[in-house]
């Protein structure tokens, strides 16, 4: 049951990316912006870091793994900085499901690097996630819409950076102790963050007038949880089964955005939720299976 229980981890990590939409929404209503709540989100959140490797961590990384892990840090800020473009030029669920792309991306990249076809478990799985997404984005209440092709091309940059960091994370230093991966991953996200994003709010007073808040919670939820988890999770299940268990973040998202901002959720949305729910579910159904076939007869019976 070792996979199943790094799945969960994963699990964790794509759920509290979740709910940052709807953090993100509540600190928009108060008069924040998203420079502002981004730039809070990465700061905060590396501090966080910073705190657990000094009493965790503290262990020798090469040369070689710094300039590795901070190149793979710059995918995760270039994620939220086109998501936020595409945001801003797109309706809400057009750009989720824009961004949701990385589920078959991430699979097909790993297909790449492995030179192996993706298993047929894969293939039904990322099929039923696709039409889950299409459906919990409201996609389909929303036909006919004029889109703007800059939103369309950030959203499609989003999908594509999310599943390069979770591919590195994967892949990338895997022998360097988790806090200290998270933690310089993190480092050069957090650079990135501040030169597009100039962090005036630490020296205006808006940090100290209430945005400290969201930065904490963006922080928690946006780095430290999702960070350490894929760091974690993702080198044990791989790849593709990580971006699988990924697109639980979407229905996580349809969830917060009820209790947290008492959105309405169309049935056709619900509907969309339970096949994403499938779709993660149908790889680990399969997965347990083969455990306890090998685990029974000694040896792997199917391939996964």
């Amino acid at each position: 049951m070792n996979k199943l229980k790094f799945s969960l981890v994963v699990l964790l990590g794509a759920c509290s990316y979740g709910v940052l939409s709807s953090i993100l929404k509540v600190g928009f209503s108060n008069g924040y912006t998203f420079p502002e709540l981004l730039g809070g989100q990465y700061v905060f959140g590396w501090f966080g870091l910073l705190i657990l490797v000094l009493t965790f961590s503290r262990h020798k990384v090469s040369l070689k793994n710094i300039v590795s892990l901070l190149a793979v840090g710059t995918t995760m800020s270039l994620t939220s900085i086109f998501y936020g473009f595409s945001v801003k030029e797109l309706p809400a669920s057009i750009a989720i499901v824009l961004l949701f792309q990385f589920t078959w991306m991430g699979v097909l990249i790993e297909a790449i690097a492995n030179k192996t076809f993706p298993s047929r478990e894969k293939v039904l799985s990322i099929i039923i996630l696709f039409i889950g997404t299409m459906f919990a984005g409201g996609i389909f209440e929303g036909l006919g819409q004029q889109l703007s092709m800059k939103g369309i091309l950030f959203g499609l940059l989003a999908a594509i950076t999310f599943s390069l960091y979770i591919f590195a994370s994967g892949r990338v230093s895997t022998e360097v102790p988790i806090y200290s991966k998270s933690f310089l991953m993190t480092t050069s996200a957090t650079l990135f963050v501040c030169i597009m994003f100039p962090p005036t709010y630490l020296m205006d007073g808006t940090l100290q007038a209430g945005l400290w808040k969201y930065a904490l919670i963006l922080g928690f939820f946006g780095v430290v949880i999702p960070v350490v988890c894929f760091s974690i999770g993702i080198p044990k299940v791989g790849t593709g089964l990580g971006t699988i268990l990924g697109a639980v973040e979407l229905p996580t998202a349809v969830i917060a955005s009820i209790t947290l901002v008492h959105e309405v959720v169309s049935p056709l949305q619900w509907l969309g939720i339970v096949c994403i729910l499938l779709g993660i579910f149908i790889p680990q159904m399969l997965n347990v299976r083969k455990e306890r076939q090998i685990a029974r007869f000694g040896h792997e019976t199917t391939e996964f």
